[in-house]
């Protein structure tokens, strides 16, 4: 039996590769052996960030719970204490919208926190 060079299944497993290489730059665009290893790193490099990107954004939602507790007189982790003992269960991507959008609901959560310190 005559062996099949120009096989659809290898070409379209090449096709595929080289569409998920598009914008790369050099060999690693059109050339399938560099565009595999490229696609591959690539595609590692997307599953991790996609992963960092949760850490990320956290510690930009932490800086900006802290930036607007500080104007009231509070450091973050005093004010977090103070939610916690207060029972305030906000997470901190909701903290941060509050401070950012809504200061007057901010400010009560701030109290709150303050108060349950206090006690």
């Amino acid at each position: 039996m005559s062996r099949a060079i120009d096989g659809t299944k290898r070409n379209n497993r090449r096709a595929k590769i080289l569409k998920l290489a598009k914008g790369f730059r050099g060999d690693r665009k059109s050339n399938y052996r560099p565009a595999k290893d490229a696609v591959v790193k690539a595609l590692n490099h997307a599953y991790v960030d996609r992963h960092d990107k949760k850490h990320t954004f956290r510690s930009l939602w932490i800086a900006r719970i802290n930036a607007a507790v500080r104007d009231e007189g509070l450091s973050y982790s005093r004010f977090i204490d103070g939610c916690a003992k207060a029972g305030i269960t906000l997470n901190r991507k909701a903290l941060s919208n509050m401070a950012i959008e809504d200061q007057a609901a901010f400010k009560a959560v701030v109290e709150s926190a303050k108060n349950a310190l206090k006690a």
